[in-house]
């Protein structure tokens, strides 16, 4: 009894590659298909942070009865982009303000399907959500 080995059943490396080389080449075949759905869940972030800019440029118009530019008066804090090492794939700014009016404007800053089209968002002061550009 002293010199058996027990052998335990197990995947040699061969196959192991093989069906690593076989999901491999299923997800190239999927992923053109999922790229809208993709680019779709990534246009989420930037209604959301629009509607949260919306919401503090009507607070800010309800203190000072006016509008501003300036993301930092109303206390909105741009998340750190993907671009500086962050996780924001929107950059957000407020590109017009009057006395009774605003825009925002949130601009991808990945090309998500890789046509060299980035996509852009639009808010106004009467929540009028809208994609400018489809990526």
């Amino acid at each position: 009894m002293k010199g058996k080995i027990k052998k335990l059943k197990a995947f040699t490396l061969s196959e192991l590659l093989v069906v690593l080389v076989i999901v491999g080449i299923l997800v190239l075949l999927a992923l053109p298909s999922l790229m809208p759905l993709i680019s779709k869940a990534h246009s989420t972030e930037a209604q959301l942070q629009l509607g949260q800019v919306h919401l503090l440029e009507k607070n800010y118009f309800y203190l000072h009865s006016k509008y501003t530019t300036d993301l930092d008066e109303i206390g909105f804090e741009q998340v750190k982009l993907v671009t500086d090492g962050g996780s924001a794939k929107y950059l957000i700014e407020v590109v017009e303000a009057t006395t009774n009016a605003f825009k925002a404007k949130a601009t991808a800053v990945v090309d998500f399907d890789g046509d060299g089209v980035f996509n852009v968002w639009e808010v106004d002061a009467d929540k009028d959500l809208k994609e400018i550009t489809k990526d």
